[in-house]
């Protein structure tokens, strides 16, 4: 079955750092463009950042470009969001996401907070 499974949420203070991970299975992922969206609470989804297939693109929303960086790692099947400057508005749910599957991960929990 095809899964995505993120992980590395969790509390952190304003200006703090975190690194998640999206680890995939069931499918070949090194074809596949990848992406991370989020939900704030009370808010819809919001598109954070996708990556090409190889890695050699990416692209970013305004309000994450220079403070989040999105990688793979297609020899471990897993996609990572490394993060950076947080602050409250980026507290929310993130989910990875494959959208030529239609697959999305059951998401991890991101909370900054003093």
């Amino acid at each position: 079955e095809v899964q995505l499974v993120e992980s590395g949420g969790g509390l952190v203070q304003p200006g703090g750092s975190l690194k998640l991970s999206c680890a995939a299975s069931g499918f070949t992922f090194r074809m596949y463009v990848m992406r991370w969206v989020r939900q704030a609470p009370g808010k819809g989804l919001e598109w954070v950042s996708v990556i090409s297939s190889d890695g050699s693109d990416t692209s970013y929303a305004d309000s994450v470009k220079g403070r989040f960086t999105i990688s793979r790692d297609n020899a471990k099947n897993t996609v990572y969001l490394q993060m950076n400057s947080l602050n409250a508005e980026d507290t929310a749910v993130y989910y990875c996401h494959a959208p030529f599957l239609s697959k999305w991960g059951q998401g991890t929990q991101v909370t900054v907070s003093s």
